[in-house]
């Protein structure tokens, strides 16, 4: 075996985010231009009041026994979402490590695993802490009957196109009973009912339930959503110049590259744990 000191150094094995993440096609980005956005938003919900409808007492003799003879008006609820920054550091020793290549792994770790650490921070602080449970106090159900219950959910609540959210660890059982499919096209995974899956590595990291309870071995988290819209700042790298990176009490250099994000969803969330065992 060759020696340490004879090995030839080359460039790292490169890397891409999964496809089918939080970033990837089933969510908007928007890469901000109002640094102030980058603090948390807040509106007025959008969808989640009910369209109803109207029986005219006045029209024809058939009208159902307890129709509202009065319109009904619907306050919008307002919503909120706070930022979640995300970052990668690099540490060397200077000898043998320039400002320029500590700042390029920095960056290019940041552009690999982003999209995990986002993900992790949109279910730990937002997902877990929001939704309704659905499982059955029989306990969890499969994956199909799971996602089931959640797009009953998000339709009675909301109506329009949502968005499931996965960890990548039960992400293969969506296709056993066809519960997702994949546009020939290369688009995002839908279900039939045409909700867009997001299958989220930093989801299965976590794969906590309401409350962030850890799932119990043997089952994983299902959330559904309203659309998600991803607010994304520039991504800022710590220090800007060679100088200030060098440690002068160890002669360690460190680089860290950090990015804000706000991600946004509305109207509801549901939670569903189904079971990721072989029946």
């Amino acid at each position: 075996m060759a020696s340490a000191g004879m090995r030839r150094r080359v460039e790292a094995i490169p890397g891409r985010p999964l496809p089918y993440g939080i970033l990837g096609g089933c969510t908007d980005v928007v890469d901000v231009t109002d640094e102030h956005e980058l603090l948390g938003v807040e509106w007025l919900a959008l969808g989640c009041c009910p369209v109803n409808v109207w029986n005219d007492p006045c029209v024809g003799a058939d009208e159902s026994p307890g129709a509202s003879t009065t319109k009904e008006f619907c306050r919008p609820v307002p919503e909120h979402a706070d930022p979640i920054t995300v970052y990668a550091g690099a540490e060397c020793s200077a000898m043998g490590w320039s400002y320029a290549e500590a700042r390029a792994h920095a960056e290019a770790s940041l552009e690999l695993g982003e999209q995990e650490a986002v993900e992790l921070g949109f279910w730990t602080n937002y997902l877990a802490m929001s939704a309704d449970d659905l499982t059955p106090a029989a306990g969890p159900v499969n994956i199909a009957q799971g996602v089931s219950a959640l797009e009953g959910c998000l339709a009675e609540q909301y109506g329009g196109v949502g968005t499931l959210h996965v960890p990548a660890g039960a992400a293969a059982l969506l296709g056993c009973c066809n519960v997702v499919q994949r546009d020939p096209g290369g688009g995002s995974p839908t279900t039939l009912a045409g909700n867009c899956a997001v299958i989220g590595a930093g989801y299965s990291t976590v794969n906590t339930g309401p409350g962030n309870i850890p799932a119990a071995p043997g089952t994983a988290w299902l959330y559904i959503t309203g659309p998600v819209v991803v607010r994304r700042g520039p991504a800022m790298t710590i220090p800007d110049t060679p100088g200030p990176s060098i440690n002068i009490r160890n002669n360690d250099r460190r680089v860290l590259v950090e990015r804000t994000y706000v991600v946004a969803t509305t109207c509801t969330v549901c939670a569903i744990n189904v079971s990721v065992c072989p029946s």
